[in-house]
This record gives C-alpha cells, sequence and structure tokens, in this order.
C-alpha cells in the first residue's frame, strides 16, 4: 500500500491519496489554527474502524443471504484527557432493517472486530511503527 499525504493550504490542510486516485481532507481544530477543510486525524481513524468492520460486516451478512437495505453505524469516541490524546473507548452502534436477524448481525460484528479487521488489529499496542526524515526527491 502506497498513500501520500501532503499539504495543499495552510495551516494544516492536508490530503491523503492512494494509488488509484482516491483522497480524502484533513485539518486541525479550529483552536490551533484549522479551518474545518477536513475530518480530524482521529475522526479519520475511529471512522476508519468503523468502515473496516462495514466491509466485513456486510460481507458476511450477504453470504448468509440476509437482506441489508437500511445500514448506519454511529461512532461515539473518546480520548484521554492528556497528550497525547488517545482514544480511551470507541464505541460502535450498527443498524440494520428490520428484515436483518440481529444475532446474525452481532455475531459478523464480533468476528470483524476480533478476527478480520485490519483496522482494528492495527489498534493494539505492539504495531511497530517506524518513521524516517528526508529532503524531498
Amino acid at each position: 500500500m502506497k498513500l501520500a499525504l501532503k499539504l495543499v493550504e495552510a495551516p494544516f490542510v492536508l490530503e491523503a491519496s492512494n494509488e488509484s486516485g482516491a483522497s480524502l481532507k484533513m485539518d486541525a481544530t479550529e483552536k490551533i489554527g484549522g479551518q474545518n477543510k477536513g475530518m480530524r486525524p482521529m475522526e479519520v481513524l475511529a471512522s476508519s474502524l468503523a468502515g473496516c468492520m462495514s466491509i466485513d460486516v456486510l460481507l458476511i451478512l450477504q453470504k448468509q443471504r440476509q437482506e441489508v437495505s437500511f445500514y448506519e453505524v454511529n461512532i461515539d469516541a473518546n480520548r484521554k484527557d492528556a497528550v497525547p490524546a488517545a482514544f480511551e473507548t470507541i464505541h460502535l452502534v450498527f443498524a440494520f432493517n428490520k428484515e436483518v436477524d440481529l444475532e446474525k448481525a452481532a455475531a459478523a460484528v464480533k468476528l470483524s472486530h476480533e478476527k478480520y479487521c485490519s483496522v482494528s488489529a492495527s489498534l493494539r499496542p505492539e504495531i511497530s511503527i517506524q518513521t524516517e526524515v528526508r529532503h524531498q526527491s
């Protein structure tokens, strides 16, 4: 996976893009000079968790022949009052149309969270993150 993140407008408007050309904008909070021109990075992270799990859940339910005509995930995330302000809790509420068997849906959510979702696995503390600093090429 190769991604690029660029400053598109000072002071903090950033755009991340993938090799296929899809992109998203991020910005800082107004408290430090952000302009509300994109999601905050932690909002993107919480949304990525919900998105990753959603793909798993919808795929599992599709294989079980569950007809999903309404699907929504509400995210309630709380961060520590510290620096860094990491997540303390992320509460995901999955909502489906009435025809979906909620036991099957709950099982799909559990499987995604515990086994299949790469974002969920990446939120675990044993992930190695390396950094490098260089001039543009």
